[in-house]
Parts: C-alpha cells; structure tokens; sequence
C-alpha cells in the first residue's frame, strides 16, 4: 500500500489549450491570492498533465492566465524531480546548450530539436506562499526553461527556425487537432 499524498489525485482533468489558442500567447499573470482556489488549480494541474501523459504543465495550458506550473520530470540521470512554481522566474540559465527533442500538450504528437541551456534555476513561491527555489539539469532544465517560456506566452516552436520550424508548423496544420 502506498502512504502519502499523491499531486493530481483530488484534481480534475481539464481541456488542454492547443496552438492556435490566443490564450498561449498572452504574458500570465502573477498569483497574488494564495487561497484554496490556488490549491485546487495546481491539482488540476497535476491531473491533466499526468492524463495527458506529460513531464510539465503550465496554467495557461488549460486557459488558466496565471504565473503556475507543474511537473514531474526526471533529469539526465533519472533522478525524478516533482512540484510546482508559484510566480516563477527563471533566474539563472547558462551552461552548454543542446539540442534536445522537445515536445509540448498544446501541439500534442509533436516534437522537434530545440536549443535549450542544460542547466536552469526558477525561483518563486509554493502554493501556500513559502519562497522555493528549484535547480535543474539536462533534460529537467529544459523543462523548467520550456514551463517559463509559456507562462511569458511563449512556446518552443518560437525558439526554431529554418526547416525545423516549418517542418512543425506544416505538421501541426496537418494534425487532426489543428483544424
């Protein structure tokens, strides 16, 4: 039997925002009430990115303009990182960058090699207001840098050019989802 809380057991899965949608491209706004609705979006949160099967999720992902996002991702040494950031900002990112594969939840089957620092530090507050500071790796910091990115109204089909990005956007018009 398993002891503990589990993120994403009291929450409900929500629709995913998918490209296309103005919501993704809009700056989030900061969190200023720290109350039980906050709670509640982040187990939200959890459930649908575990639903829909992901490594991070942010809260304008599901129509949510709020500065929130969630994730369970492990690094390059798979070891599993596992939270959320309330206002984050991503304070530090430096280090060698990588192309990596990365995909999102709003262009869901898609992905593409994208340019990302391999370390990245976000600070900002945990859902009861405590500071919290986050540090990642490899692969996990290419999730916090990604988280980031779209709470700013950002996603990782901005960051590619050339062929990569055209070979993305035509296979997003293509995909059933994107008409």
């Amino acid at each position: 039997m398993r002891h503990g809380f589990i993120p994403g057991a009291r929450g409900r899965v929500r629709p995913l925002t998918l490209l296309g949608d103005a919501a993704l491209r809009e700056p989030c706004r900061d969190v200023t009430d720290f109350g039980p609705e906050l709670s509640a979006l982040v187990e939200d949160l959890f459930a649908t990115m575990y639903a829909a099967q992901g490594v991070g999720l942010a809260a304008n992902q599901i129509g949510v303009p709020l500065r929130v996002f969630v994730y369970d991702c492990p690094d390059d040494d798979d070891v599993r990182h596992l939270g959320h950031v309330v206002n984050p900002r991503l304070v530090e990112s430096d280090g060698v960058v990588l192309r990596g594969p990365e995909g999102c939840l709003s262009l869901p089957g898609l992905e593409a090699g994208t340019e990302r620092y391999d370390h990245a530090v976000v600070e900002g507050r945990t859902v009861a207001g405590e500071p919290v500071t986050v540090h990642g790796t490899g692969f996990f910091a290419r999730c916090l840098q990604h988280e980031c990115d779209h709470l700013e109204g950002g996603l990782y089909v901005d960051r590619l050019t050339g062929w990569r990005k055209r070979r993305v956007l035509r296979q997003a018009a293509r995909a059933p989802w994107g008409r």
